[in-house]
């Protein structure tokens, strides 16, 4: 077949470059849009893919509404009668990358948004009431300090067999006070300081020495500020507690801690000549007790008794004993009764908490009350 008769455009290559020959397009008077890369990796091509044609009648399609630079994929005929291959590109595509990417985005965002407000969350501390509060410019176990502190006293009691010095928690406005046992035990006189550093007389109520409480209520007394006395039931492992007492004569004390356990069985004597706390005889001026099968400060005697005690390692001294072991509420949640020193065999300038202090429960303590003023359980033996 001749050159001259060749059909034209069919079977032979285009003789011009793009744009360069009679019956071709000229090329465009702008550079088209170039491809955007998101932070996310995802490339978005310019063009949303709205309007254009098909290419049904063989233009190729033309760009979106937006002057975007993508065209549907079509096929026909050629300007030339021929099949004429031309370059498009599809606008479907387009949109679905550019919704992959709006979405990266909005769970990325999502994410970090998450994070943060998880991360600012753990940072947020709840701050819990404290009863009997008269300022809440303060907080933790300062705030506990200035609201029950009123409410604890010293206690000094003599007698035939010694003195001895302890504190006591006031659970009426008239004066009642809960002690323990060993602290007032075998007294005859007993004064008390108030935290504001009045002193007046009490005299005892009542007594159970097997539970080793003491009832003990201020001659005159009106208007006292009472402790709240909470409820050791709702007491558990690893809560923060306050210690307020009067260790070895310092009135006011205030120490903290931790709850270390609950239920620990603790023997003390019920011989009220066995040891007073304090300055008193046996045991070099600190309470003798068993507890684990140990014997720590001295021999408990023949005469015992054992009860269920709240361990703590809120620092403990002689002088602690008939004080208040409090919740960061600012309620009582027992009475400290029994607490371990190093130096047991020593006196008692020298001896020292080493975390091991027991607190008698509250409950137990609610439970006794009556008792305890109609003369407690040691007035009918």
């Amino acid at each position: 077949m001749t050159d001259s008769t060749r059909r034209s455009g069919a079977d032979e290559p285009y003789p011009y470059a793009y744009g360069a020959g009679a019956g071709y397009p000229d090329p465009p008077a702008y550079q088209p849009q170039q491809p955007v890369t998101t932070p996310s990796g995802v490339t978005v091509w310019p063009g949303d893919g709205s309007g254009g044609g098909d290419g049904s009648d063989g233009s190729g399609g033309g760009a979106g509404a937006d002057g975007g630079a993508f065209a549907s994929v079509g096929e026909g005929e050629g300007a030339h009668g021929g099949a004429g291959r031309r370059r498009a590109r599809a606008s479907r595509p387009v949109v679905l990358i550019a919704a992959v990417a709006a979405v990266s985005a909005l769970v990325g965002g999502g994410a970090a948004a998450l994070v943060t407000n998880a991360t600012q969350k753990s940072d947020t501390t709840i701050s819990t009431p404290v009863v009997n509060a008269n300022s809440t410019s303060h907080s933790g176990v300062s705030a506990v300090a200035a609201a029950v502190s009123p409410s604890i006293v010293e206690v000094s009691a003599s007698g035939t067999s010694g003195q001895s010095t302890g504190s006591g928690v006031v659970i009426t406005s008239g004066g009642e006070i809960i002690t323990n046992n060993h602290v007032v035990s075998g007294a005859d006189a007993i004064k008390v300081a108030f935290s504001d550093g009045s002193k007046k007389t009490a005299t005892v109520v009542g007594t159970d020495s097997k539970k080793d409480l003491a009832l003990i209520k201020v001659e005159g007394a009106s208007g006292l500020k009472a402790a709240s006395l909470g409820d050791s039931s709702k007491v558990t492992v690893g809560d923060q507690v306050v210690a307020i007492g009067s260790p070895e004569g310092l009135t006011g004390t205030v120490t903290s801690g931790i709850v270390s356990a609950l239920d620990r069985d603790v023997t003390v004597s019920t011989d009220q000549g066995q040891g007073q706390d304090g300055q008193g005889p046996g045991g070099g001026g600190q309470w003798p007790f068993e507890f684990g099968g140990g014997r720590y400060n001295g021999d408990v005697g023949s005469s015992t008794t054992t009860y269920k005690a709240i361990q703590t390692d809120a620092s403990l001294n002689p002088g602690n004993s008939g004080g208040a072991l409090i919740n960061m509420s600012g309620q009582v949640i027992g009475i400290n009764s029994a607490m371990y020193s190093a130096a047991s065999g020593q006196s008692s300038s020298s001896a020292g908490s080493v975390g091991l202090g027991f607190s008698i429960p509250i409950n137990t303590v609610k439970s006794d009350l009556a008792a305890l003023r109609a003369g407690g359980s040691d007035s009918n033996t």
